[in-house]
């Protein structure tokens, strides 16, 4: 039995369990619950911040550490955090995960990558930011990371929400790892998304001109 319903994102609900926890569960079946928490286990041990997690006995049911506090972007939206220190803490926690050891000691520079790391995928707690949903997370080169959080905040600057083009040009200022090769694959992933609308599959070029505009 789940609780009530806390809140939906493209492809996931989560569900209250008590006050300690909450349920994610995928509505696609597309996800991988073990994997997702088998990730989220190891950065977290490496000192990462993200909530923990329990095990559920389903591919589709995340147990996780239920945390207070406004997203990224809702303190974004509500005026409370500005795009500077937004992107300047975007950057920052790219940055950390990549320091991360990669479990694989045979792959050279291969990193743990969220991929899908953006404002609201940021939850701003008393105890500082937690990053959540690490549905996308794979190991990889770090420049794919950088690219991908570029590309989502561009679309979005280019189609509906002008804060982000200044909160991408914060993230910008500290470009990291971000390479030619990390922003090709990033925007041909984000066209083979099956959850883009075909309006964000069509701002895609002119996100990829704002990024290189700011680069």
């Amino acid at each position: 039995m789940t609780g009530r319903l806390l809140g939906s994102g493209r492809s996931a609900d989560v569900y209250e369990i008590d006050e300690a926890w909450v349920l994610r569960r995928d509505r696609d079946g597309w996800g991988d619950a073990a994997a997702e928490g088998a990730v989220m286990t190891y950065v977290r041990e490496h000192g990462y911040p993200v909530p923990r997690v329990r095990p559920s006995g389903s591919r589709t049911d995340l147990v996780l550490e239920r945390l207070s506090g406004p997203t990224m972007l809702a303190a974004l939206l509500a005026g409370e955090m500005g795009a500077a220190e937004g992107g300047a803490l975007l950057a920052s926690l790219l940055r950390r995960l990549h320091a991360v050891p990669g479990r694989d000691p045979a792959a050279h520079g291969s990193r743990i990558l969220h991929l899908d790391l953006h404002p609201d995928n940021v939850m701003l707690t008393p105890d500082g930011p937690r990053v959540i949903d690490w549905t996308n997370a794979e190991d990889g080169p770090p420049g794919l990371d950088w690219a991908m959080s570029a590309v989502i905040l561009a679309q979005v600057a280019v189609g509906e929400l002008p804060v982000a083009r200044e909160l991408l040009a914060a993230l910008l200022a500290d470009p990291g790892e971000l390479t030619e090769e990390g922003l090709a694959e990033a925007l041909r992933r984000r066209a083979a998304n099956p959850t883009m609308s075909r309006r964000e599959v069509e701002l895609l070029g002119a996100a990829e001109e704002l990024i290189r505009t700011l680069m």
